[in-house]
């Protein structure tokens, strides 16, 4: 078995910080309106829209459940998505369901591009992509934590057969 150099999935809070923390304040307003909306919410405004304890529950209940439907599915799309490095070769492994694999050998490698908005350098986060040969990329991946080491560990092993 080769040396595992990096091993890692794309993180979801530093993808998506903005995103997780809209979703985990709308799962506690949620909470906090299913639980006590009826007694936060004015009586004149309740009267004025016809809205009784049971409804503002219900409402409390859907947020919660969009939220964290919102936050599962990006957890799943995260955890599906999978990349691994070893002296030899590069392997992205893409699905839930079905997979999909890449394998690059390290030698094949040509450029290596890291893409950083200013968010994702301050959450230690980035994307990287691979070119082999062409002007297409060979592989994109989004989201991935510490970008500048993957370059490294790329750009680092030696080319075989020169």
């Amino acid at each position: 078995m080769p040396e595992i150099l990096y091993d890692a999935h794309p993180s979801l809070l530093r993808s998506r910080p903005f995103g997780t923390l809209l979703a985990i304040l709308l799962m506690l307003g949620g909470i906090l309106v299913a639980l006590v909306g009826d007694q936060v919410v004015p009586p004149e405004f309740r009267q004025s829209v016809q809205v009784d304890g049971r409804t503002l529950q219900m409402i409390g209940i859907g947020i919660f459940a969009f939220a964290t439907l919102q936050l599962l599915i990006w957890w799943v799309t995260a955890r599906t998505d999978h990349l691994e490095i070893t002296p030899d070769e590069i392997l992205w492994t893409h699905g839930l369901l079905s997979k999909q694999y890449t394998e690059i050998n390290m030698a094949s490698v040509r450029t290596v591009r890291v893409t950083q908005t200013l968010f994702q350098r301050i959450m230690n986060a980035g994307d990287i992509t691979l070119y082999t040969a062409g002007d297409t990329p060979e592989l994109m991946v989004r989201g991935l934590p510490d970008p500048g080491q993957i370059r490294e560990l790329i750009k680092a092993q030696p080319i075989s057969g020169v």
